[in-house]
């Protein structure tokens, strides 16, 4: 079990890093996408099942769905 912890750990700890060295927005927000996944995976292993389901929500649909509408609504400002 502690092997797996480790494991999922190192695994948002590259996606965390991915998701802060990408420049462009929309690979930034799939990559922002995968680093919320994989923390919900991360609290799911550590037995927190009900922080796992809230940020599965959060990080994996409502904060993307929110940098999207704010850069549709930037983009549409420019013009």
């Amino acid at each position: 079990m502690i092997a797996l912890q480790v494991t999922i750990l190192l695994v948002v700890a590259v996606a965390g890093a991915v998701a802060a060295l990408i420049r462009q927005p929309k690979r930034q927000i799939v990559a922002l996408n995968i680093y919320g996944l994989t923390l919900a995976l991360l609290f799911f292993a550590f037995s927190a099942p009900d922080v796992a389901l809230s940020e599965l929500a959060v990080g994996g649909v409502v904060l993307p769905m929110i940098v999207l509408l704010a850069l549709a609504r930037v983009r549409r400002h420019e013009r």
